[in-house]
């Protein structure tokens, strides 16, 4: 589902080159749970915005739900993150003026057919447990809630592959706990979940957990 060969991502830096991810080999059967783990600025984010095609300055190859990335076009990037991966990220990028329904409803008015199904979006916010909030704007409901119709917007596409970003990082622990469960519930049911995270309640729920060191990715615990 996921296959990365190669990928290296550099950034310019006063002494020439900060080199983030460093030839890193990477390999993700459909249906895993993986969890990418590292301290904060060993490039965690950088990864996950090379797989879900929102960073495109790398080199190596990088292939996601069948679709090899490199020499896309914008607007083929664009179907590729609208229809066959969604993101969740740590703070919830949800529209302040726009109820929970709406802001799960915003992925189809950039599909295809430029038009938005209020079923669809009715049918996941039900998945996550928040049909009885859906007319609610984000200030009317508590972090978990909003994390709650993050996943929702994320899953309105039915995507192959989700991509989650430190996903409970602004929560305290029985909210949590209670976000995980639910990553471990969609991952029972068959979608390929990628979290990268520095937290270890959200590795422990992992079926895989990988470190990034160095540029590279190691079976937790394991040595170069």
């Amino acid at each position: 589902m996921i296959c990365t060969r190669g990928l290296k991502k550099s950034y310019p830096d006063p002494g020439g080159e900060l080199v983030v991810l460093d030839g890193l080999e990477l390999e993700v059967k459909e249906g895993e749970f993986v969890a990418v783990i590292g301290p904060s600025g060993s490039g965690k984010s950088t990864l996950l915005h090379v797989l879900g095609g929102l960073d495109v300055a790398y080199q190596g190859e990088v292939t996601v739900a069948g679709t090899t990335l490199r020499g896309l076009s914008e607007r083929e990037l664009a179907s590729f993150r609208n229809s066959l991966v969604g993101f969740v990220f740590q703070s919830f990028h949800l529209v302040p003026n726009l109820s929970a329904l709406e802001n799960v409803r915003l992925p189809g008015y950039f599909g295809q057919q430029g038009a938005s199904s209020s079923a669809r979006a009715e049918e996941v916010l039900a998945r996550v447990g928040l049909s009885h909030k859906k007319e609610k704007v984000p200030a009317q409901l508590s972090g978990g809630e909003r994390q709650r119709v993050a996943i929702a917007r994320a899953l309105y596409s039915r995507p192959k592959v989700l991509f989650c970003d430190e996903p409970t990082g602004n929560l305290d622990a029985v909210t949590g706990k209670e976000i995980i469960g639910l990553f471990q519930e969609l991952h029972r049911e068959g979608l390929t979940l990628l979290a990268v995270t520095h937290e270890e309640r959200m590795s422990s729920a992992a079926q895989r957990v990988l470190r990034l060191k160095a540029g590279r990715l190691l079976a937790d615990g394991g040595a170069e």
